[in-house]
């Protein structure tokens, strides 16, 4: 004989109850934690905080011209230049 329908209802919310309230608990769990200390500026090298100021420039007219379509490219052809591929990264990795 099948079991009863109000037997597989009950089954379901207490099923759902349990998973709501584990869901709560884990969520106040993870906010009772502080979020980490943001991690320290690394140093710069004079010629990457130039470029960086450089592409800051650039942004901000690219804004003024009304061009802020958040996409703009940027070389470098430079010999010897220093690589600033991860000081830009770093700087505008906030941006996101």
């Amino acid at each position: 004989m099948p079991k009863p329908l109000w037997m597989s209802r009950r089954t379901w919310i207490a099923a759902w109850v349990v998973l709501c309230v584990a869901g709560i608990a884990a969520t106040a769990a993870l906010n009772a934690f502080p979020a980490p200390d943001p991690q320290p500026e690394k140093p710069v090298s004079a010629e990457c905080a130039e470029y960086i100021a450089d592409v800051e420039a650039q942004l901000a007219e690219a804004k003024r011209e009304g061009n802020d379509d958040g996409v703009l490219a940027f070389s470098r052809t430079r010999v010897g230049a220093d690589d600033c591929h991860d000081a830009l990264l770093d700087h505008f990795s906030g941006d996101r």
